[in-house]
């Protein structure tokens, strides 16, 4: 979690809460591809299209872990509790602020997978198509190898 950043950390690395919580990352273009297929079938009438490829439901954790395979290296880890993130948010400016306020719900509280999907509300994407292939976060952060 480092402001400004386009690149994962090669040295330290913020982690909000205690990076325990899964979180889901799905690149952009598969979020189309997705939402492309889905418009169109009946089987998404009346539902919520979620997105949650199984590899790609992580914690952060998980994700330091993976990067520091990658690059052979363990990174400096710096964590923030709840308490100082929520305080961050109210005194940081538009639009990090915003950011760390979407973060949060999903990095420190996990709930944008702890959840299952009913039949009768939703469809899991990664399901429904089981024919598309979409980049896990493995392939993701190899390119900054």
């Amino acid at each position: 979690m480092q402001e400004n950043a386009t690149v994962p950390p090669r040295d330290k690395v913020v982690i909000l809460g205690d990076g325990n919580p899964k979180g889901i990352f799905v690149q952009e273009d598969d979020i189309a591809t997705y939402t492309i297929k889905a418009a169109e079938d009946p089987r998404t009438l009346n539902k919520i299209l979620y997105i949650r490829p199984p590899s790609n439901v992580l914690s952060y954790n998980e994700v330091v872990s993976l990067w520091e395979r990658k690059i052979g290296k363990t990174l400096e880890k710096s964590y923030i509790p709840e308490e100082q993130l929520l305080n961050i948010i109210q005194e940081s400016p538009v639009p990090w602020n915003f950011f760390l306020s979407f973060a949060h719900p999903m990095f420190v509280k996990g709930e944008a997978s702890n959840f299952g999907i009913e039949a009768w509300f939703g469809v899991e994407a990664s399901e429904l198509y089981p024919e598309l292939k979409y980049t896990s976060v493995d392939e993701y952060l190899h390119q900054f190898v």
